[in-house]
């Protein structure tokens, strides 16, 4: 009957299985599938077994040489596994191709470690002049505000004027804007010094796998 492992067929497909190469191919015959079935036992039909269904198996040729091997299906927990490594290749090789990206922006950039110091000093200087003109700016509007204040003290009493209330509120905002800038830019202060610190760190490492020298 089709599909049975008869002990006449699978005798015939371990004889082919044993032929030699180039051995002559046995009359008549077609393909065959192949496994081991639950217990261990070697299973063989001219239609895949019912014993091979979920399992891996093997489709030979007429000469008895395997033509392809068939994985087993996977588990549930088998394809959440290979999807999470598939994942993690991909996600790796997007690392791999945007360090590339740096590192190429990073010799686009720099041509040897003073080029580093003198792009990290004028980026420093730049910071360090935004916030001395936000301090010079808070001295002035604290002259400003003084007027202001000066003036509400005939008015402690009594209601105040609406431009003397709008003066000291618009000097209070200016002064916390100002101070708020320059808060800013201390932060970015000490990440410029970082991201240079970095910066040279990765040219020096760039230079010596270029001259073949061990990191």
């Amino acid at each position: 009957m089709r599909g049975r492992a008869e002990p006449f067929v699978l005798a015939g497909v371990l004889l082919l299985l044993a032929a030699p190469a180039g051995a002559a191919p046995a009359a008549g015959g077609g393909k065959f599938y192949c496994c081991a079935d639950p217990t261990g036992k070697y299973v063989c039909g001219d239609i895949l077994p019912q014993a091979c269904y979920g399992r891996a198996y093997r489709e030979l040729g007429a000469d008895g040489r395997t033509v392809r091997e068939i994985e087993a299906p996977l588990t549930p927990e088998q394809r959440a596994r290979r999807a999470a490594e598939e994942e993690e290749r991909r996600q790796d090789a997007i690392r791999q191709k945007e360090q590339q990206r740096k590192d190429q922006a990073l010799l686009d950039t720099y041509i040897s470690l003073d080029d580093i110091e003198v792009l990290r000093k004028r980026a420093l200087d730049e910071a360090r002049q935004s916030i001395r003109n936000a301090e010079i700016r808070i001295a002035e509007i604290k002259g400003l505000r003084k007027k202001f204040e000066d003036e509400a003290e005939f008015y402690k009493k009594k209601a105040m004027p609406p431009e003397i209330q709008k003066g000291l509120a618009d000097t209070e905002f200016e002064i916390k804007a100002q101070e708020s800038i320059i808060e800013a830019k201390r932060k970015d202060m000490v990440t410029l010094q970082a991201k240079y610190d970095d910066d040279r760190k990765r040219f020096l490492d760039l230079q010596r796998r270029k001259a073949g020298k061990p990191q």
